[in-house]
C-alpha cells in the first residue's frame, strides 16, 4: 500500500516513531505555502526560520533513506493551498493511504479532518509524540474544578514525571520558588558571550521576496543567528547549561537596555518546531543541575522547569479545552486600535521603545518584556485583542497559535476573563522601573501621574482600573487595588483619567 505522510513546518520531530522505518512505499511530503505565511503577517526572521529548518529536516529524512516531496515558495508547481498540494499528490502518485500527525493549530486540525473527511482512499492520524500531555490531559485534571490553577496542574506534572522530587517530596522543600527570581539585574555578573551559528541564508531570502511574501521586522542576512537543524538546537540546549542556567532564576523577570537575552535559553523556537522535545530539554538541565549542584541552586532550575513542564503544557491544554470559542474573547470589551508604533518602535517610552525595537530586530523579547511591558500597556490602553494577537503571533519566532494565543489574549490581555490568570496582569510604571533599568533614561518620569513628563503608564493604570471596576468589583486578587481606587481623591482621580483619556486619544504621539 503507498502512503502519503504529511509533516508540517513544526514537526520537525527527529525522534518521531514514523522516521524508524525505511519504506519506499511511504513518501513524506513538506511544503512551504503562502496559506501559512499570509494568514497573519509575520516577521522576516519567523519564515526564514522555518524555511530552513524545514529544508534541514528535508534533507535529514533523504539522508537517512527516506523518501521526500519538498515543495519550495518558489517552485511553480506549488498550489500553496495544503489541501489543493495534498490531493495533487494523492492523484498524481496513486496514493492509496493518508497519514497525518495532530496538527498544533485549531485551524490546521479542522483543515486536515474535513479533508480526510473528503477522500475516498484511507487515512490516520497520528500523535506528534512531542508534548507530555494529550489534548485532553488538562481537561480532565480540572474536571469538575471551578479553577484551572496553574500551580495545581503544575504539581501534578512534577509528581507524574518525577522531575525536582525527592520521594513525593519537591526538591529544596519548596513547590516554587518564583519569590527568589526577580532580581534587578545590575551587571552583577557577566553574561557570557551568545553563541552563534553561522548560516547563509541569502537564497531563502530570495525566494520569499521573488514569491512576494509579506512581512516585518528586520534580518541580518550575514547572521542570521537561530538554531535550524537538530545538531544547533542541542548546541544551544548545552550552552545554556554550561553558561546560563546558574544564574537564569535569578534574573528571568529582569529586563536592561544593554542586555536583549539576559542568561535566557533562547530554546522556545527549537521546541515549538519540535527540533527539541520538553522532555530531553528538561531531563538535559535537571541532569547537569544535579551534577552541579555546588554552583547552580534549585531556585534557578525550577524556575525554568517550571516554564515548560508547568506552563508550557498548561496553555497548550487551555488551548485545546476553549477552542474555537477562545479566539472570539473579549470580556472587557476593549476596542482600541494598535498605534504605528508597535511596527516601527518609535516612541518616547524608553520601556516600550526598547522592547518594541527588540521584538521588531530579534523576532523574540523574553516573557516580562511581552507581559509586563508591551502586554501591560496594550491592556491599559485597552486595545482590541485581535490587534494585540495578531501581532504577538506574527512578530515572535516562537509563536505558534497554540502558545502564543493563550499567552496573550489570557494571560496579557484577559480578554478571557479569568480561565486562565487570576487577574490582570497591569501595572504602573513603578513595577517597570523595579525590574529594569529603562526608567533612568527615559523621556517620562516614573514618579509623576500628571504633568507633560508624566510616566504614561501612571495615568493609564488607574484609569483602566476605575473604567473596569464594576468587572472586577468581587475580584479577590483586585480587592486591595480596588480599596486603593476607593482611597483616591475624586479631583485626583478625574485629572488622572483626563490625562489618561488625552494619552490614549494621541496614543500615536507617545
Amino acid at each position: 500500500m503507498k502512503k502519503l505522510r504529511l509533516v508540517l513546518g513544526d514537526q520537525l520531530n527527529h525522534e518521531h516513531s514514523w522516521f524508524d522505518e525505511k519504506n519506499p512505499d511511504i513518501l513524506y511530503v513538506m511544503a512551504e505555502m503562502r496559506q501559512e505565511t499570509d494568514y497573519v503577517k509575520h516577521h522576516i526572521q519567523k519564515v526564514v526560520a522555518f524555511f530552513q529548518s524545514m529544508r534541514n529536516f528535508s534533507e535529514y529524512l533523504k539522508e537517512n533513506g527516506h523518501e521526500v516531496r519538498y515543495c519550495k515558495i518558489s517552485d511553480k508547481d506549488n498550489p500553496n493551498e495544503l489541501t489543493a498540494l495534498l490531493s495533487n499528490l494523492i492523484s498524481k502518485e496513486k496514493i492509496e493511504c493518508f497519514e497525518y500527525q495532530l496538527p498544533d493549530e485549531y485551524r490546521l486540525d479542522v483543515q486536515l479532518k474535513d479533508f480526510c473527511e473528503s477522500l475516498k482512499i484511507d487515512f490516520k492520524a497520528f500523535d506528534s509524540e512531542h508534548f507530555y500531555t494529550s489534548r485532553t490531559e488538562l481537561s480532565e485534571f480540572f474536571e469538575g474544578k471551578k479553577m484551572l490553577l496553574m500551580e495545581n496542574f503544575y504539581r501534578m506534572m512534577r509528581k507524574k514525571h518525577h522531575v525536582l522530587m525527592q520521594g513525593s517530596q519537591p526538591e529544596g522543600n519548596l513547590w516554587n520558588f518564583d519569590k527568589d527570581n526577580r532580581l534587578k539585574y545590575k551587571g552583577q555578573v557577566p553574561i557570557p558571550v551568545a553563541i552563534g551559528f553561522q548560516q547563509n541564508i541569502n537564497e531563502i531570502l530570495s525566494e520569499i521576496e521573488k514569491a512576494n511574501v509579506a512581512t516585518f521586522g528586520k534580518i541580518d542576512s550575514k547572521n542570521f543567528n537561530w538554531p535550524t537543524s537538530r545538531k544547533a538546537c542541542l548546541a544551544q540546549l548545552t550552552y545554556f547549561c554550561e553558561n546560563l542556567l546558574k544564574h537564569f532564576g535569578d534574573f528571568e523577570d529582569a529586563m536592561h537596555t544593554d542586555e536583549k537575552f539576559l542568561f535566557h535559553s533562547r530554546l522556545s523556537f527549537a521546541m515549538n518546531s519540535k527540533m527539541l522535545s520538553p522532555k530531553e530539554v528538561v531531563d538535559t538541565v535537571v541532569d547537569f543541575y544535579y551534577e552541579n549542584t555546588e554552583e547552580i541552586s534549585i531556585s534557578q532550575v525550577e524556575g525554568f522547569v517550571r516554564q515548560i513542564l508547568g506552563w508550557r503544557e498548561y496553555v497548550r491544554g487551555i488551548y485545546w479545552k476553549e477552542m474555537p470559542n477562545y479566539a472570539q474573547m473579549n470580556a472587557l470589551e476593549n476596542h482600541h486600535k494598535l498605534p504605528d508604533f508597535y511596527w516601527t518602535g518609535k516612541t518616547k517610552m524608553n520601556c516600550m521603545q526598547k522592547a518594541i525595537t527588540q521584538s521588531l530586530e530579534e523576532a523574540y523579547a523574553h516573557h516580562i518584556q511581552r507581559l509586563m511591558i508591551i502586554g501591560n500597556f496594550s491592556l491599559l490602553m485597552q486595545m482590541h485583542p485581535d490587534e494585540v494577537d495578531a501581532w504577538y503571533l506574527g512578530v515572535y519566532i516562537d509563536a505558534i497559535e497554540w502558545v502564543e494565543m493563550p499567552n496573550t489574549r489570557g494571560m496579557s490581555q484577559y480578554a478571557d476573563g479569568g480561565i486562565l490568570a487570576t487577574k490582570p496582569y497591569v501595572s504602573s510604571g513603578s513595577y517597570i522601573n523595579k525590574m529594569s533599568n529603562y526608567c533612568g533614561s527615559c523621556h517620562y518620569n516614573v514618579k509623576d501621574k500628571l504633568g507633560e513628563k508624566a510616566c504614561p503608564f501612571n495615568s493609564l493604570y488607574w484609569h483602566f482600573l476605575d473604567e473596569k471596576k464594576d468587572y472586577f468589583a468581587n475580584s479577590q486578587r483586585m480587592a486591595m487595588m480596588m480599596s486603593l481606587l476607593k482611597k483616591m481623591k475624586p479631583a485626583e482621580l478625574a485629572a488622572t483619567k483626563e490625562k489618561a483619556i488625552s494619552l490614549m486619544e494621541n496614543r500615536e504621539n507617545l
